[in-house]
């Protein structure tokens, strides 16, 4: 009896051992970051370990502009803005792909390593009525978001990481 109880467990072990420990190479892209080969920034954003925002104000009717980036060592240039969504902070790449939710359907041409996208609270209200721009308070902010897909000079497409407006009395 403890013979087969000893058998059981060891060919337990041995299973365990070999099929436990595969390389993680073997499972594809899944168990990877999904990173582009030309990183997007956003020089005149602030993050704190979470999506880049910058502050804007209700009282001086400061405009929403990102700035978007790439580095210069990549070779690329940034051809367009050809998407770009906006909304609550329930955004994703997949707000990219319905036309309804759109911020705008023109592209924003762009020359060189960076581009620039600007727009005012008063388009925002406009295009997303029931997405609340009240001001928020100094524990709790209110935020709005906003995607990009970028096109570079070889058609590359890039999906932007969400960036958040602060909205501040």
């Amino acid at each position: 009896m403890k013979l087969t109880s000893l058998k059981g467990i060891l060919f337990a072990l041995l299973v365990v051992a070999t099929f436990g420990c595969k390389d993680d190479l073997e499972y594809g892209p899944l168990v990877r970051d999904n990173r582009p080969a030309v990183p997007v920034t956003f020089p005149n954003a602030t993050t704190f370990g979470g999506n880049p925002f910058i502050e804007v104000s209700t009282a001086a009717n400061t405009p929403i502009e990102f700035t978007l980036s790439i580095p210069a060592s990549t070779g690329r240039t940034i051809k367009e803005i050809t998407r770009v969504v906006g909304g609550t902070t329930a955004i994703n790449p997949a707000s990219l792909n319905t036309t309804a939710n759109l911020f705008q359907q023109a592209p924003i041409p762009a020359t060189g390593t960076t581009a620039k996208f600007s727009t005012t609270l008063a388009a925002f209200r406009t295009r997303y009525p029931t997405v609340s721009v009240t001001p928020g308070t100094a524990t709790v902010p209110r935020e709005i978001a906003f995607m990009f897909l970028v096109t570079l000079d070889d058609n590359t497409q890039i999906v932007t990481q969400q960036v958040r407006a602060r909205i501040n009395p």
